[in-house]
Formats: C-alpha cells, structure tokens, sequence
C-alpha cells in the first residue's frame, strides 16, 4: 500500500490525517529512533508524539533519515499542561527538535485548570495563524471542555484524541464529536482490549489475521484514528498490515457490543 492509498479523514481546510498512526508514547531514545524509522520503513506516514514524551528530537532524526519527503508525512505533538502560559514558545521548540518549520497537527494534551482552557485555545489558534501547524485540537477533553472553546472562538478543535478501543467503545460520545466536525482519535487500542475474546478470535480466525489487527480495523470502519505503538519491527508490521481485508457491519456491531 502506497501512502496515498491510505484512508484519510478530512480536517480544517485541506488537511487530512492518515486514520493509521504511529504512537511514540514511552519510546525513548534510541529505541524511539529505530521503531520510527522502522514504522517509516513499513509504510506509516502519520507519526504521533509530543513534548512531555521527551523523544521530539529522536522523531525528528527518524524522520530526516528516512529520506521520505515531509510533504507526505503527518506529523503531531502536543502542549503538556505544564507549559500553559509558554505555548508560542513550546511549539517553536518542539518545531526545532522535530527538525521541521510546522506540524501538521497540534493538541492540548490534557485539558488545563478550567481558567486557562480558552487563554490556551486562543495561542493554539494564534500558533496555525502564524503557520506554525495546519490544524489543531485537543486531547483527553470531554464535550463539555470542548463546548466551551467552541461557545467562546466559535473553533472546533479539529481532534479530540482519548483512550479508546471495543471494550470503550461509547457510541454518544463518537456522535457528539461527530456533529461538531471534530475527529475522534483513539489511543491505547490494546491496553484495554482483550485480545483473546472470543468475539475478536473468531473474526480474526475468518481472516487469516490477528485479534489485534481485528482491533484496528475496527477502529478505521468507524473512520477513527488509531495509533498503536511497539518496539517490536515484526509487531510495527503487523500492525500496519490491516489494509487487505475488512469487516462487515455485522461484525462491526459484534466488536462494538463488547464496550456494552
């Protein structure tokens, strides 16, 4: 599969995002290095890190080794809660670290104290007016945090990218990210997924593939990102290998009744 084959889901304006992704959380090092450029090498081109991971540089250096050209790439991060009040100055040193001049998407990582929520939404706003991302969002927020940026700037965030898999899976809060324009995000797929159920085993059996890629399937039948993380090369392969078959809406439904 070639990247513009890949499924996409449209954001503001022109941007779209990769609905497979590769996450960086806990990846350090040289470890964040070679998984990246190892997740480069099969085929990923949506890339998900941010600045409390400590590992912007490593990505970047993935990134620039590949030789893959930046347009083709999806890059984000995010702003740590700790660095309310320092947003221009965060995103300019996570733009250095990454070895880029913008990202393609940029989140609140953790919603902030409930004074701060707008003051940041405005500089995340004022950082995609100066060009420094082409979209931004917001992550771990719930409809009603989001209401409230929307209420005060009339700008949804164009993510909202949470813990998500079957076994969390609540169809009112995908509605309600829906209706407001907003891209659901899921991160963590297996953390919560039980991949032995017997749901997940027998569909996965009826494909010649595995729970987990089951798992991720799931989430792109429903158009939700999804951005699983290993160090494992054959397990980042896997992971990305999820493109020659899909799911029916019976089974869909299945894997959807096991949030219940």
């Amino acid at each position: 599969m070639t990247p513009l084959d890949q499924p996409t889901v449209a954001l503001t304006g022109e941007v779209r995002m990769p609905l497979l992704g590769f996450g960086t959380w806990q990846l350090t090092g040289q470890d964040a290095y070679d998984a990246v450029r190892a997740a480069l090498d099969v085929g990923y081109r949506h890339i998900d890190t941010a600045t409390m991971y400590g590992n912007e540089a490593e990505v970047g250096r993935a990134v620039r080794d590949s030789g893959i050209d930046r347009s083709e790439l999806f890059i984000t991060t995010k702003l740590p809660p700790d660095r309310v009040g320092q947003e221009r100055a965060t995103i300019e040193q996570s733009l250095a670290e990454l070895g880029t001049d913008d990202v393609d998407l940029w989140l609140i990582h953790w919603p902030p104290a409930a004074h701060e929520s707008l003051l940041t939404w405005r500089e995340m706003l004022a950082a995609r007016s100066a060009n420094l991302t082409r979209a931004v969002g917001v992550s771990n927020y719930s409809t009603g945090q989001i209401d409230e940026l929307i209420q005060a700037t009339g700008e949804a965030p164009a993510v909202n990218q949470i813990r998500w898999s079957p076994a969390l899976y609540d169809p009112q809060r995908l509605a309600e990210n829906s209706e407001r324009g907003i891209a659901l995000e899921g991160y963590s797929p297996f953390k919560s997924s039980d991949l032995t159920d017997p749901v997940l085993v027998r569909i996965a059996e009826a494909y010649g593939v595995t729970p987990a890629q089951v798992v991720l399937r799931w989430h792109l039948e429903h158009e939700i990102v999804v951005i699983p993380k290993s160090v494992t090369p054959e397990r980042i392969a896997s992971n990305f290998d999820i493109f020659g078959f899909s799911l029916t809406p019976e089974e869909v439904a299945e894997i959807d009744a096991l949030g219940g």
